[in-house]
């Protein structure tokens, strides 16, 4: 049951970083490689100055790189932190002396509302990371 659920949240996650990466993620490096093949074209410049206008161009890019990551691992610890809530939940079940198989529906009822409830955070998150994105650069 664990497994379909997972399963069920790691599709949707996909699904988001996929959306973000087509709509977002990649205008932004098409603008860093165009920018930084400028930096490279001017032969006044010196090595370094070059390399710090690469830098400028690659700026905006690890930025965004940094956002997607970061709002994906708070996404993690709260399904993680629910779904490590059940197995407590579950764990004081079986010492409270409740049978296994009352105690594993126990479970896999609360992991399966921990995954829903994230699921239905999945669009705020999206529409958040891609205002977010938009704002970066600009």
């Amino acid at each position: 049951m664990a497994e379909v659920q997972q399963l069920r949240v790691q599709e949707a996650v996909d699904s988001m970083v996929k959306s973000v990466e087509r709509e977002n993620i990649r205008k932004m490096q098409g603008l860093m490689f165009r920018c930084s093949a400028t930096c490279c074209e001017d032969n006044q410049a010196s090595m370094q100055q070059v390399h710090q206008c690469i830098e400028r161009c690659h700026a905006p890019l690890a930025q965004a790189q940094a956002l997607v990551t970061s709002e994906l691992e708070k996404f993690q610890d709260r399904l993680a932190r629910c779904t490590m809530h059940c197995n407590d939940k579950a764990k004081d079940s079986i010492d409270a002396g409740n049978k296994e198989l009352q105690v594993k529906r126990q479970l896999d009822s609360c992991v399966t509302k921990c995954v829903d409830d994230h699921m239905h955070l999945i669009p705020t998150m999206t529409k958040k990371m891609k205002e977010s994105l938009s704002s970066i650069g600009k």
